[in-house]
């Protein structure tokens, strides 16, 4: 389903005024899951809308109004005593005690620890980060400090909560639940693999499953796994490259969940039919990504491209289930409803406590149960479309 909106500004990048912090965009719009499809009713269905699947419907687009009502941009951290120390650690490379190795350059720019081959061996320099990221990360963790005795609460450094880190990892909660989130999607994937050609009847002319989907949804779980490695290894280690590996998978993602929604919900079967419907969508979000990426990492329009297309979503899953007669719908619905109220999460957000789980992270924890419960919808439609096209055979 849905992700919402990261209230985070990533990377080193460097804001000329508080405007600037907007949000960079619902990177994890596209994670959860890919919204499915509104499409025709299949024979079996029956047309007629029911008092309480009405009541879902209208209940489930007021909710989501006012979560996306509330929608706004978090500003940065631009407090005195942060900008001095910061200042200071250029200059000397150093946060009192506290210095770093690869901030201390002899005037000819020889590192002063002496060649390579006397440093740190390669295989423990990956959690090492730069000269401009350690200065930031020691100078807010002595900047919370200050704060602290003085009795005044956490703010975002350059958008972004102040968390601890663990063997060098940015954000390990973060990092722990985008892992799990990877596990279960390719457990979804597998699943659903061995459900069609192991589990059900396949069609005896060529063996393939007579579910019209099965294809689509195969590259859907390899679109959300690629998602949410990338969302691990940018919580790792948040620098320009993984921030825009990041946004264009959880972009690829939304955008192809989108058009798997529009071909299941509206039915649509027919190959030409479903090239008309994806080569538009596919056409926009390739463009958006290439211009994310070569372009200019525009955070507000990033977020309004994935807050328009994830609605989309979620409207087309909420009316299909509410006017369709599936035996399973009751988990879409589910996941549906439960994504929505997930999005509080991110909208409502809070410090992490303690340093490390913050509002964000929790979020991805929501997205575990919810993804699990998005694959047994998806294998308990290929068994219902399956059922149906074999009593049409016969």
């Amino acid at each position: 389903m849905l992700g919402c909106c990261s209230t985070y500004q990533y990377g080193d990048m460097e804001l000329e005024s508080v405007d600037e912090f907007m949000l960079p965009g619902c990177k994890t719009l596209n994670r959860a899951f890919g919204l499915p499809t509104l499409g025709h009713r299949d024979s079996s269905w029956k047309s007629e809308l029911k008092m309480e699947d009405c009541f879902w419907v209208l209940l489930f687009v007021v909710l989501l109004s006012c979560l996306f009502g509330t929608l706004n941009a978090s500003a940065g951290d631009s407090d005195p005593r942060y900008q001095v120390c910061l200042e200071q650690c250029k200059e000397t490379g150093c946060v009192k005690d506290k210095c770093f190795q690869h901030c201390r350059f002899s005037s000819d720019g020889d590192s002063v620890d002496g060649p390579w081959y006397m440093q740190e061996p390669m295989y423990l320099q990956w959690k090492q980060w730069d000269c401009q990221s350690d200065c930031r990360y020691h100078c807010m963790l002595d900047t919370e400090k200050e704060k602290e005795v003085l009795g005044t609460g956490p703010v975002k450094y350059h958008g972004k909560w102040p968390f601890k880190r663990v063997f060098g990892i940015q954000e390990p909660v973060s990092v722990a639940f985008s892992a799990l989130n990877l596990a279960m999607q390719f457990h979804g994937w597998l699943s659903l693999f061995i459900h069609l050609y192991y589990k059900l009847p396949l069609r005896p002319q060529n063996r393939k499953p007579y579910y019209e989907y099965s294809g689509l949804w195969f590259i859907y779980g390899l679109f959300a796994m690629n998602s949410w490695f990338w969302s691990a290894v940018f919580h790792s280690r948040d620098v320009d490259l993984t921030e825009k590996l990041d946004y264009s998978s959880a972009v690829a993602l939304l955008g192809y969940s989108l058009i798997v929604a529009v071909l299941r919900t509206f039915n649509v079967r027919g190959e030409a039919t479903r090239v008309m419907v994806a080569a538009p969508v596919l056409a926009f979000v390739t463009t958006h990504i290439l211009y994310l990426n070569f372009f200019k990492l525009d955070y507000g329009l990033n977020m309004k491209v994935c807050v328009a297309m994830g609605i989309t979503q979620l409207l087309l899953w909420a009316v299909w289930a509410g006017v369709s007669r599936h035996p399973s719908k009751w988990k879409l619905w589910a996941v549906v409803v439960g994504t929505s109220l997930a999005m509080l999460l991110e909208i409502y957000d809070f410090p992490p406590y303690q340093g490390y789980v913050d509002a964000h992270a929790l979020w991805h924890a929501t997205t575990i149960p919810l993804t699990y419960l998005w694959w047994s919808f998806i294998k308990d439609d290929a068994e219902f479309r399956t059922l149906d096209s074999l009593k049409k055979v016969k």
